[in-house]
Formats: structure tokens, sequence, C-alpha cells
């Protein structure tokens, strides 16, 4: 019989002290890929909404391009694009809506549309792994683009 070796046991003690800072890393990793992805989805929204905007009377589907930045669609139905992007705020501008739009003058030969998204925040859901950076406000997302008159 061979007596027991003292390093029995040992790789259990540093995986133990390994285990919680990859647990760490690997959640922190997908918080912030979901963040990125979170914001990617509501960029995309108000190039869509812009894009739709393009194409319409100037001040008249302002209520369906803001339906198309929060849920995707004209009608305001189905779930939203992106958590908590019912609680955010959108602006859309054109020469008819905002007095310090881009464009000049009464009639503008150019009409510019943009739509904004302010106080959209990401809301972790490992807010321990992100303890500062457990909610996240990001700064305005804009899109403008020509429309058509």
């Amino acid at each position: 019989m061979q007596p027991r070796s003292r390093q029995q046991g040992v790789a259990a003690v540093e995986m133990a002290f390994l285990l919680l800072p990859l647990i760490f890393i690997v959640f922190g990793i997908t918080e912030f890929g979901r963040a990125f992805y979170q914001y990617n989805t509501v960029t995309k929204a108000t190039r869509d909404a812009a894009r739709y905007l393009s194409a319409q009377q100037p001040g008249t589907k302002n209520v369906e391009a803001t339906c198309l930045v929060r849920y995707g669609n004209t009608t305001c139905s189905g779930s939203l694009l992106a958590p908590y992007l019912g609680s955010a705020t959108v602006t859309i501008c054109d020469w008819q809506s905002c007095a310090d739009h881009l464009a000049q003058g009464a009639s503008p030969v150019v009409n510019l549309v943009s739509v904004t998204v302010s106080n959209y925040q990401f809301v972790s859901l490992v807010p321990f792994v992100t303890a500062d950076l457990s909610t996240i406000t990001f700064d305005p997302i804009r899109t403008v683009m020509k429309a058509n008159l």
C-alpha cells in the first residue's frame, strides 16, 4: 500500500480559485454582447423609420414611424423590438415639425427627416457581474435622411 500524497486535491482547490473569475468574465462578455445587440437593434429601427418617412409627405406619418421604431411595424402591435424601448423618447423632425431643423425657409428645396431615440437604457440581466454598469443609458441614437417633397 502506498502512502497518500500531500498533493491530492490541489487541482480542485486551484479550480475553485479560477472558477469565480472565469464566471465573471463569461457573464461580462455576454452582457456587453447583449448591450451591443440592443444598440444595433435600436439603430436599425431608427433607420427603418427614417426611410419610411422619407417616402411620405412631411408631418403626416409620424405616429406610424414611432410605432416602426418601437415595434418594427406601423400598427404598434406585437412586442417591443428591445426591452425598455417603450420608455425611451422617440423624436421625429422634418422642416414642418421642428423649428430648429436643418431645412431653410418656408418651403425648402431639400427636406431632411431625422428620427432620434433618446434616454434608451440597457438593463443587465446579471447585475452582479457589471455592478456599476447594471443600467447603461445610451447617447441619443439618430438617423437623418433626405426626404422626397
